[in-house]
């Protein structure tokens, strides 16, 4: 016999004997009625007085039988009663007596193991909220929760530190915390999606990654905001990254190197051999590629140390996406800002040429490029976005770094150069995802 059978068949016997012991009472009421009917038809009394004392002797009894079977119920469902609102207030901690062996044992019996229950799953709940709420304020991450209203429900101390310097978020406007964070940091908050950026504080420049969740939470709508302080990864990254350039410059060195000595060696057994003469053209002319290999490969190196202080003038925008050069699938958005730019202009140019490269090299497909120039007063905000495959949330953090680069001939300078064209010139440079599949790269120049 199975669990349910059992419960079953416990309550049809419950049933059965509070039923029966309402028919007993019914029983001995009706029995006593009909004695005292017979013993009062044996006495000449008139038919309405012998109804009249029936009534008089077997109501009572009755009262009193029913009321006295009736009272455990009673005294239960009123139990029942102050449990359950008790249950409505998340109070778990009311129990009943539960000492009778009816079935209005077992029922307060089934509501303490229900309460017992009820109360050890919110302990553990508790438990792991607490849990959860140590590994959210010891984050390094700062993380919000915005409602559908557009109110903070939730911050831990990260986020109130960087954002309003350890004052309380829950119950603000998100918009109004919005309006006091960079503008960068607001466009990638526009994009609904995340990005890089970057912002100098007392004359040191923090790098940080954002990302954004939507999902359902109580059937609300609900955003999950994360900003990642990535200035000492990256550091740390940056470090690693100049290792590796080191070693792979000299495994580039020796591989020249090394024929090139080889090929010396020859030239000078040949010249001691006449015979071989009409061979030294081809070992000289070898020597010379090799060593012309060596000095391309520096010279996209050294092109990056040696950046030199922009030379600022004004920037008529027109000729500069004049002599930009022919990228397929470019496109300048109109129209320009009539009030000019300031900045080195062939820098400026080889900033867009990086950048413009490297948006026509990530689409897998028919290249959709396109440069969008916008004045905001105290600067220029250039915009180049593509439809390309994107980058994901490790790629975008190391893509600004110096020899960094996801393609196996790509030497990692391209987003590296820009990147120290654009703060040279005293502006700053940011990455984030499009909407729809792609990139934006952002760069904002100062004004004169």
């Amino acid at each position: 016999m199975n669990q349910n059978q059992r419960h079953e068949e416990e309550s049809g016997r419950f049933q059965t004997s509070f039923a029966g012991r309402v028919y007993l009472a019914f029983a001995v009421v009706l029995v006593l009625m009909a004695a005292t009917a017979a013993v009062c038809s044996a006495i000449p009394f008139e038919p309405w007085l012998v109804f009249l004392i029936v009534l008089l002797i077997g109501l009572p009894i009755g009262a009193v039988l029913m009321a006295r079977i009736l009272r455990p119920l009673d005294i239960t469902l009123s139990g029942l009663r102050d449990g359950i609102s008790s249950f409505r207030d998340r109070d778990f901690s009311l129990r009943l007596a539960s000492g009778r062996s009816d079935e209005m044992g077992e029922l307060a019996r089934l509501y303490n193991d229900v309460g017992r229950l009820l109360q050890e799953e919110r302990h553990n709940i508790r438990q792991k909220e607490l849990l959860l709420e140590t590994a959210l304020d010891r984050s390094p991450v700062a993380i919000m929760l915005v409602n559908q209203l557009g109110r903070v429900i939730f911050s831990n101390p990260e986020a109130r530190n960087l954002l309003l310097g350890g004052t309380k978020l829950e119950g603000r406007s998100f918009a109004e915390i919005e309006q006091r964070c960079p503008e960068d940091m607001r466009e990638i908050l526009a994009s609904e999606g995340e990005g890089i950026f970057s912002v100098k504080r007392d004359e040191v420049v923090e790098t940080y990654h954002l990302s954004q969740r939507r999902f359902l939470l109580n059937q609300k709508k609900n955003s999950l905001v994360l900003l990642h302080r990535l200035t000492g990864e990256l550091g740390r990254q940056e470090a690693a990254i100049w290792k590796k350039v080191i070693r792979v410059i000299s495994h580039e060195l020796n591989n020249s190197l090394a024929p090139i000595s080889s090929l010396v060696h020859s030239a000078k057994l040949i010249r001691e051999r006449p015979d071989l003469s009409h061979k030294s053209e081809e070992i000289f002319t070898t020597i010379e590629e090799r060593l012309n290999h060596i000095g391309q490969f520096i010279e996209g190196y050294a092109k990056f140390a040696r950046l030199p202080e922009p030379q600022k003038s004004e920037v008529d925008w027109s000729d500069l996406f004049r002599n930009l050069g022919d990228f397929p699938g470019l496109t300048v958005e109109e129209p320009l800002p009539l009030r000019p730019g300031f900045g080195d202009v062939p820098q400026l140019r080889q900033l867009l040429i990086n950048l413009v490269k490297n948006a026509v090299e990530a689409s897998e497909t028919e290249p959709q490029v396109s440069i969008r120039v916008r004045d905001a007063g105290n600067g220029t905000f250039l915009h180049i976005s593509d439809r390309g495959s994107g980058m994901d949330g490790e790629t975008m953090k190391m893509a600004l770094l110096p020899f960094y680069s996801t393609k196996k001939t790509g030497t990692g300078l391209g987003l590296a150069l820009s990147r120290e064209i654009v703060e040279g010139h005293g502006g700053k440079i940011s990455l984030q995802s499009r909407p729809g599949g792609g990139t934006i790269v952002t760069c904002w120049l100062p004004a004169h």
